[in-house]
């Protein structure tokens, strides 16, 4: 059996991305909310993948109305906001155990490439919120021909 060298650098280049990626999202969020810094109770998980021409991002928002839910492109910022309320009949008092997040977030993200804003489309279907971003295509070099004078 063949024995694996342990590479310890490999380790810290994982945890230094994983830091960045912390990093840029704070940042991010500063800049985009101003004097909103702190904004939000909860944050729900999302997934975010892309295909040939889109960006997709789904997230999990169950129980929320669409009205409670803002989605804002930005500079190449993806800026996802909503208010889940407290459900109205049942009295906080009345409850055994409470573990659903309730109350307002806001989820930042920046987009790994240019996307066209007029083009966004958000459907909101079974408690999962889909986003759809249309990546710009790139514009291919023109090559110009230089002429001898």
């Amino acid at each position: 059996m063949a024995k694996l060298k342990w590479d310890p650098f490999k380790d810290l280049l994982t945890l230094q991305e994983k830091m960045n990626h912390i990093f840029d999202e704070t940042i991010a969020k500063a800049k985009i909310s101003g004097s909103e810094k702190g904004l939000g109770d909860w944050a729900p998980p999302v997934d975010i993948y892309e295909t040939d021409r889109n960006i997709i991002l789904k997230a999990e928002l169950p129980g929320m109305d669409k009205k409670d839910i803002e989605v804002e492109v930005k500079d190449n910022i993806l800026i996802l906001k909503g208010d889940r309320r407290f459900e109205k009949g049942v009295q906080e008092e009345n409850y055994h155990r409470m573990e659903r997040p309730y109350g307002i977030f806001q989820r930042v993200f920046t987009l790994p490439y240019l996307v066209n804003k007029d083009e966004v489309k958000a459907k909101y279907h079974d408690g999962v919120l889909e986003i759809v971003l249309q990546k710009v295509q790139a514009q291919k070099p023109k090559q110009i021909k230089v002429e001898a004078i």
